[in-house]
């Protein structure tokens, strides 16, 4: 039997979203649908340590929880006491993975909420499904639809909010602003080129990339910043050792709102499907996104102003267990000639 709702006794919301940046990302357009359906709510969101950033300060978050991975059993229930102490009216489990599932299982809170999702969604008193009878629903309308499921009226496309992260701290402008003054950056038209995206099989790979960058080398009124991770660090060195300095970098040197500011700052962001693109995308600056294994209906920037750039292939999407060609060829063969065209056009 569906557990009743008294939407007008909710006081304090859990919300769970351990990870990653792009999911994590995806979340805000439903907490910003919580906050106004519940503005004097207290709001606490449960998140992993790496993607803290994303959400401290969010201006329609009260509070964040940090779960570290490497807690002891003792410190984890000690955790879980803390959260049952909370006494939250509803929790809404927006990961529905083990761990949050058990987190969920565990919190006490009076209703729960989440994902229909096997073996699992016997946690949560409200189960609702990821997908269409006859399709998928984009990654923010499956968070959105969670919070409906509290009785939230439906929404337009329209009236659904746009994706928004917290602002970054003048410490982290002041960051940015010396790498564009330092580099002389105001006259250029900047991009911004993602190196990576967590996987092979979302890696468009160092050929390309730096093949792009020679093709945008030849346009003096071009600027190609590169960004990514510690991980990213041996592809910035390959990179350079195949196009010399013909780009500037910021790999392993910048967090992720500085990130955000950089790409805000700048005329174009260029990068295959991952957390990076979907934080270009709570921005206005145009985005060119390669699409390989996964679908850009499901994962697309969100109302950004984009260009998505993938090939027909009949094995996409797929769960990136194992490539059947065992060459990535959905999005390796996706050219530089193409990207750069598509850039091009964006910019102009």
């Amino acid at each position: 039997m569906r557990k009743k709702i008294n939407i007008s006794s909710i006081k304090k919301i859990l919300l769970i979203r351990l990870r990653p940046i792009g999911d994590i990302v995806m979340t805000t357009p439903a907490i910003k649908i919580l906050r106004d359906e519940f503005p004097d709510a207290f709001i606490s969101y449960l998140i992993e340590p790496p993607y803290i950033e994303l959400v401290e300060n969010h201006p329609n978050i009260n509070e964040v929880l940090v779960l570290r991975r490497d807690w002891t059993f003792n410190e984890f229930l000690k955790f879980i006491k803390k959260v049952r102490n909370r006494d939250y009216d509803l929790l809404i489990d927006f990961h529905c993975g083990p761990r949050a599932s058990l987190i969920s299982f565990l919190s006490n809170a009076k209703l729960k909420i989440g994902f229909k999702v096997k073996y699992r969604h016997f946690v949560y008193d409200i189960k609702v499904p990821r997908k269409k009878e006859n399709g998928y629903y984009h990654s923010v309308e499956s968070h959105i639809n969670l919070v409906k499921a509290i009785g939230i009226k439906d929404l337009t496309y329209e009236e659904i909010p746009s994706l928004n992260l917290p602002s970054p701290s003048e410490e982290e402008r002041q960051k940015i602003e010396k790498f564009m003054n330092d580099n002389n950056l105001l006259k250029y038209k900047k991009i911004v080129l993602h190196i990576s995206a967590g996987n092979e099989y979302r890696d468009w790979g160092i050929k390309n990339i730096a093949e792009l960058i020679q093709l945008f080398s030849k346009n003096s009124e071009i600027k190609v910043i590169l960004v990514g991770d510690n991980k990213d660090r041996r592809a910035e060195k390959a990179i350079y050792e195949k196009v010399g300095n013909n780009f500037l970098s910021l790999v392993a040197q910048i967090n992720l709102m500085e990130l955000r500011e950089l790409i805000s700052r700048s005329n174009l962001f260029i990068g295959s499907d991952s957390g990076p693109m979907h934080i270009a995308a709570t921005t206005s600056t145009p985005i060119v996104a390669l699409f390989g294994p996964t679908s850009p209906a499901i994962f697309g920037p969100w109302k950004a102003k984009a260009r998505i750039i993938e090939k027909e292939f009949n094995c996409r999407p797929c769960r990136q267990k194992k490539c059947i060609y065992r060459d990535f060829r959905c999005l390796r063969t996706i050219t530089p000639e193409e990207v750069y065209k598509a850039s091009v056009d964006m910019l102009e």
